[in-house]
């Protein structure tokens, strides 16, 4: 494996797309899932690309690390990775030299972790994954670009934000926290995400209809 991997001369996105249409061809259905989700690679040595240091949320805490975003697909027959990305950070991007050593072709730019989930989820749409749902949590949430691709997509999503998020509302904005202090206690329902490191996973949820915004990115 440490051969074909640093020695041996392959096709990587070659083998993604294999592996996407594989998981399609056995696990897909039209109300599939489409997961957007980031990890850290804890690191000693400054040589491997990407690394620096930098919030990790595998350690919970700032280390010298890399940082991948992967895009998994999800339904009722299972789920499994189907793209990912190598976040290289400006100060990677911005020495060309360091880039050129640890192995990054010259054409790699800066991007944004969100840009990166972008160009993954573009990718999937469009090699016909089927899907109905985007889901991430609050680092993609918060980017309102993101979500506005996403609704010009005409693909539902489901994705966190912080309390303190701009929401449209009727009559203006409303900050989210506010929201949902408004909703009555018998639009709340509790749902489990599975059993986690501590135990169950239980989230309370409830529903708003909020204003549509046409053609223009919504507030926040």
């Amino acid at each position: 494996m440490q051969r074909l991997l640093n020695a041996a001369s392959w096709d990587a996105d070659g083998v993604r797309d294999d592996v996407r249409d594989y998981a399609v061809e056995h696990l897909g259905e039209r109300d599939g899932v489409l997961v957007v989700d980031e990890t850290g690679f804890l690191k000693k040595g400054t040589g491997s690309a990407g690394v620096q240091r930098q919030y990790s949320g595998t350690a919970g805490r700032t280390e010298n690390c890399q940082l991948g975003v992967f895009l998994a697909y999800a339904t009722s027959k299972g789920r499994t990775l189907i793209d990912r990305e190598l976040y290289l950070p400006k100060s990677w991007t911005e020495n060309r030299d360091r880039c050129r050593d640890a192995g990054v072709p010259e054409e790699v730019e800066f991007a944004t972790k969100t840009v990166q989930a972008r160009q993954m989820l573009a990718r999937a749409l469009d090699a016909g994954v089927p899907a109905a749902w985007v889901t991430a949590d609050e680092a993609y949430g918060k980017d309102c670009k993101f979500r506005t691709w996403l609704e010009q997509q005409r693909i539902g999503y489901v994705v966190a934000v912080a309390c303190n998020q701009t929401i449209p509302a009727a009559g203006g904005t409303s900050r989210a926290d506010a929201l949902a202090t408004h909703a009555p206690d018998d639009a709340w329902k509790r749902r489990s995400c599975g059993d986690g490191a501590k135990g169950p996973r239980l989230f309370d949820w409830a529903v708003a209809s909020l204003p549509v915004y046409e053609d223009t990115a919504p507030p926040g």
